[in-house]
């Protein structure tokens, strides 16, 4: 794969880089990106696409491609701290889009103050009720960037589950859950059409692949930890299994602490690839076909970007296309060769140290992107 022939003519460039994590979101991404690069390249037509697997930011770019509105209703973040969370709402097509992070997203939080074993998902419950009562008949629901690892224990408390122990006394935090002994349904489905859960990972529930072992740690549980929210998680697995039929075992179980697996069991949730959610909302075949150059990229891109998550995606489908693809990172190691169809790679760290590329990542990335015009053009 090789860049078109005549450079010098105007090209068509597609700008579609997820967020740089803690410092920039995927729009003003896609912004400094094309700044730098009209800077070098203003002949080019430049179409920008902020991108989302499901994390972070998700809302808004759904959000955006759907024309739907932004909407603020009154919910609690995973402390029980009153706060005011933002939906989308696509009123033509009645689809609601939720951010889940708006509610129990980890960036809410201070840092160390909470331990995952006091903070839940019952915030994100309220979200959805909002979107019923705006009369959805579709809720897309990316559940990146969690603080929780409740199994989706809140979240079904809040459309109206019963959880009781072996005495019917019922069970307010998901740490009590080794009592489980028998769920009840609520009087009413919380939502009356389709719901779909939106996650850039597969992991099961439970075991040395799910939720507590893999994400578990960053949310602050320790090693002495673990064994306890895994029992607890187990348990609510077996009597869901046993009453509902679900099996946690399915993919994306294990996503945001288990919301994946709460919000399938008991919202009764399709999951899907975030990426396939974007990609089909954005049209984003039509719009490959039809560039000369893609520029993607992200905060970290490593060998773990290709696996499912969304520049990886975009860089398999460059390929598809025989379309040449930049990836602009804030770091970026791939240990090795670069993936086929890309054209170049650089960092923010290449043009400075790790502090000055947190505490300015905007001006670098434009930097960035402008030398990254200007090699293409002395090629």
């Amino acid at each position: 794969m090789t860049p078109p022939q005549n450079l010098n003519r105007p090209l068509r460039v597609l700008v579609v880089p997820d967020k740089f994590k803690g410092t920039l979101a995927a729009d003003a991404v896609a912004r400094a990106m094309a700044a730098g690069w009209q800077k070098a390249r203003p002949q080019d037509q430049l179409e920008l696409l902020p991108m989302s697997d499901g994390g972070d930011g998700f809302g808004p770019v759904l959000g955006r491609l759907l024309s739907a509105k932004a909407r603020v209703v009154s919910t609690v973040d995973a402390a029980g701290r009153l706060r005011r969370a933002r939906w989308w709402w696509a009123a033509d097509r009645r689809i609601a889009v939720i951010e889940t992070a708006q509610s129990n997203g980890l960036a809410l939080l201070p840092r160390g103050r909470y331990h995952p074993f006091d903070l839940d998902t019952f915030g994100v419950g309220r979200l959805i009720h909002a979107a019923r009562r705006a009369g959805a008949a579709t809720c897309i629901l990316g559940v990146g960037g969690s603080a929780t690892n409740d199994g989706g224990f809140g979240l079904a408390r809040a459309l109206g589950w019963e959880f009781l122990d072996s005495r019917g006394r019922p069970l307010r935090r998901w740490r009590e859950l080794e009592r489980l002994a028998q769920i009840h349904p609520p009087a009413q489905p919380a939502l009356d059409g389709d719901s779909v859960v939106a996650t850039d990972v597969s992991n099961p529930l439970l075991g040395r692949t799910g939720a507590t072992r893999v994400y578990g740690p960053q949310k602050g549980l320790r090693r002495a930890d673990l064994p306890k929210a895994e029992a607890c998680l187990s348990r609510l697995a077996q009597v869901v299994q046993r009453q509902i039929g679900f099996d946690s075992r399915q993919p994306g179980c294990g996503a945001a602490g288990g919301l994946g697996y709460g919000l399938q069991a008991f919202l009764g949730a399709r999951r899907r690839l975030g990426f396939d959610v974007f990609a089909d909302a954005a049209d984003l075949e039509r719009r490959l076909a039809a560039a000369d150059f893609v520029i993607t990229g992200e905060g970290a891109v490593d060998a773990q970007t290709l696996m499912g998550k969304g520049v990886g995606q975009i860089l398999a489908a460059c390929h598809r296309h025989g379309k040449p693809v930049i990836v602009l990172g804030g770091r970026v190691d791939f240990k090795g060769s670069a993936p086929s169809g890309v054209a170049l790679m650089a960092s923010l760290l290449s043009l400075a140290g790790e502090k000055e590329a947190m505490r300015k990542p905007g001006p670098l990335l434009r930097l960035l992107a402008e030398s990254a015009a200007a090699q293409l053009c002395l090629k």
